[in-house]
C-alpha cells in the first residue's frame, strides 16, 4: 500500500506539473533558451517558437537574426533585448516563423568561429522545431548587418533572402578596425565583388540617412553595384530622417515581411 501511495503521489505530481506548462496550441509565441558546443566553443542562444508550432502542418520558415555590438555577451539573453527581439514579443500571437538568435561574446565580431556557431544553432533549431530548409532567411543590424554579408558570402546558396540593417562593408570608424566584411577585404572593389557573388539572392537593405555611427555610403555603393551587376531582386530603403536605429522601423515594416515570406530557395 505504501508503494502504491508513493506511485499515486508521483503521478499526481506529474499531472500538476503538466497543468502548469503552457501546452495550448493558441498560446503566444515564446523564446526558449538553448546551448551548443562546436569545436570546444559553447554558445548560448535563443529560439523564438511561434504560436501553434507544435500542430502546424508543414515546415516553418526560419529567420537567423544577428544582433549589434551592444548585445554582445555570454548570458544568452541580451540579444533579444534590441532589434528583432522586442518586435517578436509585441507580435507573439501573429509572427509566423521560427527565429534563431545567437550571441557573440564581448569584444568579438560576427566572423570565424562565431559565424560557424550561428549556423550550427540555425541547423539545430531547424531539426528540433521543424524549420523549412527552403525558407531560411538572414537579417542583422549594425554589427549584425556586417555579419549578414559575411555569412551570406560564406553560404551563398543557403538563404532565400537577406535583410541587412544599418550595416556596411568597410570599417566605419578608426576605433573599430575589426568591423568589416572580411571575405572581400582583399578585393580592389569589395562592393562589386559582393554584388557579383550574391546577385541572384533577394536582398533588401535598410539604413538611416543621418546615421553617424555606420554612415550609409557603403549601402548606397552596394545598391549601385548590385544594379550594375544585373541583380535579380536587390532593394534599398533609406530613411531620410533616420539615424543609426533603422531596425525598429525595418522590423515594423509589414511590406518587408510580406516580401520576405514570398522568397524561397
Amino acid at each position: 500500500m505504501a508503494r502504491y501511495a508513493r506511485t499515486l503521489l508521483w503521478i499526481l505530481a506529474v499531472l500538476m506539473l503538466a497543468g502548469c506548462t503552457p501546452t495550448r496550441d493558441d498560446a503566444p509565441g515564446h523564446f526558449v533558451g538553448r546551448a551548443l558546443t562546436v569545436d570546444g566553443h559553447t554558445t548560448h542562444y535563443q529560439v523564438f517558437v511561434p504560436r501553434g508550432a507544435r500542430t502546424r502542418r508543414g515546415a516553418l520558415p526560419v529567420v537567423l537574426f544577428l544582433h549589434g555590438s551592444g548585445e554582445r555577451g555570454r548570458d544568452g539573453l541580451r540579444q533579444i533585448q534590441a532589434g528583432l527581439g522586442p518586435y517578436l514579443r509585441a507580435q507573439a500571437r501573429t509572427f509566423p516563423a521560427l527565429v534563431v538568435l545567437p550571441q557573440v561574446p564581448e569584444d568579438e565580431e560576427w566572423s570565424g568561429q562565431n559565424n560557424r556557431l550561428a549556423l550550427a544553432a540555425l541547423d539545430t533549431a531547424i531539426a528540433e522545431f521543424g524549420g523549412d530548409p527552403q525558407r531560411q532567411y538572414l537579417t542583422g543590424m549594425s554589427m549584425g548587418g556586417y555579419g549578414s554579408w559575411n555569412i551570406a558570402l560564406a553560404e551563398p546558396t543557403r538563404f532565400a533572402a537577406i535583410v541587412p540593417v544599418c550595416g556596411a562593408v568597410l570599417a566605419p570608424r578608426a576605433v573599430r578596425p575589426t568591423l568589416f566584411v572580411e571575405d572581400v577585404a582583399h578585393e580592389a572593389d569589395p562592393y562589386a565583388a559582393i554584388a557579383q557573388r550574391l546577385r541572384n539572392v533577394p536582398i533588401w537593405m535598410f539604413h538611416g540617412a543621418l546615421d553617424d555611427l555606420v554612415p550609409p555610403e557603403d549601402d548606397r555603393k552596394l545598391h549601385a553595384a548590385f544594379q550594375q551587376a544585373g541583380a535579380k531582386d536587390v532593394r534599398y530603403t533609406e530613411y531620410p530622417g533616420g539615424n543609426h536605429n533603422a531596425w525598429d522601423a525595418t522590423y515594423a515594416d509589414a511590406a518587408m515581411w510580406a516580401w520576405l515570406w514570398e522568397q524561397r530557395r
